[in-house]
C-alpha cells in the first residue's frame, strides 16, 4: 500500500551495505528526514566522530523524507522496513569554472597526464618524445625529461610518489625522479613493440615500490625489477596485443588483450591462474574496484593540505597505513574487475574466485574507451565513442544512468576523491564535470582548441589537469572542502578563492 495520512509511523531497521543489521527495529514517523536519520544512525554507530551518511530504501535514496521516497512504492506497514545506510566521504570536492593555467611547452599532442599519489607533482607524456614535470605551486614548467626516441604513450607513478615510469612507442621504459627530473637507473628494454600500459606493485605488498608491470603490443606482460634494472618475469599467453595491465592488492596481475580474453596471473611466480572469456571483440580497458586506494597508497585524501606533501614515515609505517586503507576499501569481498570492449559491452567479474562474469552490462552504442570504479567502489563509470558516459552499480553491474552532453567521442574520465564528481574529456574539445548524485552536468569546461586526449583529477581534490591535440596542458582549479565538524553543528567556514566565507551547517576548510 502507498503511505497516506493514516500511516503515521513505520517500523524500520538500519542495515549496512553487506546486510548486517545495526541495533534493533524501532518506530519512526514516515515524515522523518535524512538529517534526523543521520542523528539516530550515528548514535547507534557510537563513533568518536559522526560520519555523513546516505540512506536508501529499495535502491531509492531518501532525499527529502521517508514518506516521499516511499510514494509509489508498495510497502507493507506490518513488516519491518530495511533502510540501508552508506557512509559518505568526510570531505567534499566542489567544482569551479576556472582554468587557472594553459601551459605550453610540448611541441606535439599531450597523450597522457597524471598527478602523483598525493597531488604534489604533475607529469605529462607527449608525442614530442618528452616527459614533462610541472610546478603546481606556480603552475609553470619545471623539468623536461628527455630520453625517449618515440611518442610517450603511457606514464605511471609509483604509489610512494617517488618515481615515474614512462613507456614509449619504441617499447622502452624510463624511470624518472620527480624532484630533479633526472633519469633513474638504466633504460628497461625488452618489448619488441610499443608499451600500452604500465602499473606498479601496490605499496602495502612492497613499500619499496620495486616492481613494475608493463603491457605491450607484442602480446607479452613483463615484470621489471626497477632497482636492478632488469626484467624479472615475462608472462606470455595472450595471442594479440595486451591493452591493459592491473596489479591487484591480493597479489594477482590482470591483463586484457585484443585476443578478447582477460588473464589472471600470480605476480609472485608468474603462474597463469585463469582466463576470463566473454567479450566478442578486443578488450580495450579494465578497472579494479581497489584502483584508487592502490594508486594513493598511504595517502589519505581526507588529510590533505593546501600545499601537497609526500607522505612521511618509515617503510613499515607506510606499509601498515596502506594496508589499513586497502582493507577498509576492499572489505570482506574479493576485488571486483570491470572490463570494456570494442563489442560495446562491459563485464563485471570476481576474477580471484570465478571465471564466470557477475554481470554483462549492455547499453553503449559504440566501443568503450575507459572504465573506472569510483574511489568508494560503489559506482562504475564508462566512457564511449557513442558520446556518452554511463554509470553502473559497482557491486551488481546494474545500469544507473547515462550522462549526455558531449557532442563527440568521450576519451577519458577521472573521479574526484570523494566519489561525488566525475570529469570527462572529449574529442569535442571540452571537459565536463558531472554530479554523480544528481546525475547531471555540474560544470562545462571549454578552453582546449582541439581534442582532449587525457585528463586526471588530483587525489587531494584541488585540481584537474587535461591535455590533448592542441599541445597545451591546462590546469583547472577546483574548490575542495573538508568537513571537520558534524553537519548539525552551528558554524561553518570555508575558503572560496581567496575569501573566507561563513555560514551555518558544518565547519569546513580548503585543502
Amino acid at each position: 500500500m502507498t503511505p497516506d495520512e493514516d500511516v503515521q509511523r513505520l517500523l524500520i531497521q538500519f542495515r549496512d551495505e553487506a546486510g548486517e543489521s545495526l541495533g534493533s527495529p524501532f518506530d519512526v514517523p514516515v515524515t522523518i528526514t535524512p538529517d534526523k536519520l543521520q542523528l539516530v544512525c550515528n548514535a547507534l554507530l557510537q563513533k568518536d566522530e559522526p560520519v555523513p551518511l546516505a540512506f536508501f530504501v529499495h535502491d531509492a535514496e531518501i532525499v527529502a523524507s521517508l514518506e516521499k521516497t516511499l510514494a509509489g512504492q508498495s510497502v507493507e506497514t506490518e513488516k519491518v522496513l530495511d533502510i540501508i545506510y552508506q557512509p559518505q566521504a568526510v570531505f567534499r570536492v566542489r567544482a569551479v569554472t576556472r582554468c587557472t593555467s594553459s601551459l605550453e611547452g610540448h611541441t606535439e599532442a599531450v597523450i597522457s597526464v597524471a598527478f602523483s599519489p598525493t597531488g604534489k607533482y604533475l607529469a605529462s607524456g607527449s608525442g614530442d618524445t618528452t616527459v614533462r614535470f610541472w610546478d603546481l605551486s606556480t603552475e609553470t614548467p619545471q623539468f623536461t625529461a628527455k630520453g625517449h626516441r618515440h611518442w610517450v604513450l603511457s606514464i605511471a607513478w609509483s604509489p610512494d610518489g617517488k618515481k615515474l615510469a614512462s613507456g614509449c612507442k619504441n617499447g622502452q621504459i624510463f624511470l624518472w625522479d620527480p624532484a630533479t627530473g633526472s633519469q633513474l637507473g638504466r633504460v628497461l628494454s625488452g618489448h619488441s613493440k610499443w608499451i600500452t600500459c604500465l602499473c606498479w606493485e601496490p605499496l602495502h605488498i612492497n613499500p619499496e615500490c620495486r616492481y613494475l608491470a608493463s603491457a605491450s603490443k607484442d602480446g607479452s606482460i613483463r615484470i621489471w625489477d626497477t632497482l636492478m634494472g632488469r626484467c624479472d618475469k615475462i608472462l606470455t599467453s595472450h595471442t594479440q596485443s595486451v591493452t591493459c595491465v592491473k596489479w591487484g592488492g591480493d597479489g594477482l596481475l590482470y591483463s586484457s588483450s585484443q585476443d578478447r580474453t582477460i588473464k589472471v596471473w600470480r605476480s609472485q611466480d608468474g603462474v597463469l591462474c585463469r582466463s576470463l572469456q566473454g567479450h566478442a571483440h578486443w578488450v580495450n580497458t579494465m578497472a579494479l574496484s581497489t584502483d584508487y586506494v592502490l594508486r594513493t597508497g598511504a595517502f589519505e585524501p581526507a588529510e590533505a593540505t593546501i600545499n601537497p606533501q609526500d607522505v612521511s614515515g618509515s617503510l613499515a609505517e607506510l606499509k601498515e597505513r596502506a594496508q589499513q586503507r586497502y582493507n577498509q576499501v576492499r572489505g570482506q569481498e574479493p576485488e571486483r574487475l570491470v572490463s570494456g570492449s570494442d563489442d560495446f559491452t562491459l563485464f563485471l567479474w570476481r576474477p580471484a574466485e570465478d571465471k564466470k562474469p557477475l554481470e554483462r552490462m549492455t547499453g553503449h552504442q559504440a566501443l568503450i574507451n575507459q572504465v573506472l570504479f569510483s574511489p568508494d567502489t560503489r559506482i562504475i563509470a564508462s566512457a564511449s565513442f557513442d558520446k556518452s558516459i554511463k554509470l553502473w552499480d559497482g557491486r551488481t553491474g546494474k545500469y544507473l544512468t547515462s550522462l549526455r552532453g558531449h557532442v563527440s567521442a568521450v576519451y577519458q574520465i577521472a573521479w574526484s576523491a570523494d566519489s561525488r564528481l566525475l570529469v570527462s574529456g572529449s574529442s569535442d574539445s571540452t571537459l565536463k564535470v558531472w554530479d554523480a548524485k544528481t546525475k547531471k552536468l555540474a560544470v562545462d569546461l571549454p578552453g582546449h582548441a582541439d581534442e582532449v586526449y587525457a585528463t586526471d583529477w588530483s587525489p587531494d581534490g584541488q585540481r584537474v589537469a587535461s591535455g590533448g591535440k592542441d599541445k597545451c596542458l591546462r590546469i583547472w582549479l577546483l574548490l575542495t572542502v573538508k568537513a571537520t565538524l558534524h553537519p548539525f553543528c552551528m558554524s561553518k567556514t570555508f575558503w572560496e578563492g581567496e575569501e573566507q566565507v561563513f555560514g551555518n551547517g558544518q565547519e569546513v576548510c580548503l585543502f
